[in-house]
């Protein structure tokens, strides 16, 4: 692990001509902020909740999750251990540099298919449900090959594209789990997902989405990078990425040209280095099997 985040250092202080801390699970700051955002540090604390938006929440249907279903598709932030442990921390990273630069909206993808991207994304989403200060919506976006229901054992009939094509509501689509903690999904493949997530529509879709359920953070789910141009035709609508890579399956070159596309045109927030089964436990921060 020690070689590969040496090398993506390298790559990135050669690239942007600064120095990257090569230890840092969460790698390079984000490059730009989202055109008309600003940054205010000023009053962390949240505001209390309108109570629109708490009637929109408690208008969503329940989530029910099977202790089976979660153990089996290694959702860890809901379960005991050290891999718990090392979301939170990475939820805790995530939310310094996102409140630190007015985010709300962060992508995670991987270079290939296998990486655990979305596992990554669900865990991370679970972890900032226990923070009962935020709302947090978990938005598949992964259409060719959508798999959040069967990872969740969701039976409800769920299909956001049909969200993002505007011809359905998102309360229709979504379910909550707990108080602050939404998930949107499909059921089925679409076959113009580009076209979709590439639609005149899709600003006007999210920020209506915002306006009712005012999340403090929003996950999308993206499809792998090199799978086909989906992220890309999404990207310039998220304030920040994170890419998720493969340990002994994704290589340097993959993940330095997942960088370099997608700082053309939003932040990378950093790189997650996935399924390392041998680190010992110093390097529990980057284990996730």
């Amino acid at each position: 692990m020690e070689k590969i985040q040496s090398a993506l250092a390298k790559a990135r202080a050669a690239r942007h001509g600064k120095t990257v801390d090569p230890d840092s699970a969460l790698s390079g700051p984000g490059r730009k902020l989202r055109e008309g955002s600003t940054v205010d540090r000023t009053d962390d604390a949240s505001p209390a909740v309108p109570p629109d938006v708490a009637a929109a929440w408690l208008a969503l249907s329940p989530l029910t999750l099977k202790p089976k279903t979660i153990a089996q598709n290694r959702i860890v932030a809901l379960q005991d251990g050290r891999d718990r442990t090392s979301i939170d921390m990475m939820r805790t990273r995530v939310l310094q540099q996102m409140r630190d630069n007015d985010w709300r909206r962060l992508a995670i993808t991987s270079p290939t298919a296998g990486c655990g991207k979305s596992t990554i994304a669900t865990s991370l989403a679970f972890s900032l449900q226990r923070l009962p200060d935020k709302r947090t919506l978990l938005l598949e976006l992964d259409l060719r090959r959508p798999s959040l229901k069967k990872m969740l054992g969701i039976d409800s009939p769920l299909n956001f594209s049909r969200v993002l094509e505007g011809s359905e509501a998102f309360s229709e689509n979504a379910l909550a789990y707990g108080a602050n903690l939404a998930v949107a999904a499909s059921e089925r493949p679409s076959h113009d997902s580009t076209e979709l997530l590439s639609g005149h529509n899709i600003p006007e879709v999210l920020e209506d989405i915002e306006r009712t359920y005012a999340p403090d953070v929003m996950i999308f789910d993206m499809p792998p990078m090199l799978a086909n141009d989906d992220v890309m035709a999404f990207a310039r609508h998220v304030d920040c990425v994170l890419l998720v890579a493969g340990a002994e399956a994704t290589t340097i070159k993959e993940i330095d040209i997942c960088e370099q596309d997608l700082a053309s045109q939003t932040n990378v927030m950093g790189v997650i280095l996935n399924k390392c089964r041998y680190l010992g436990p110093e390097h529990s921060y980057s284990y996730y099997e």
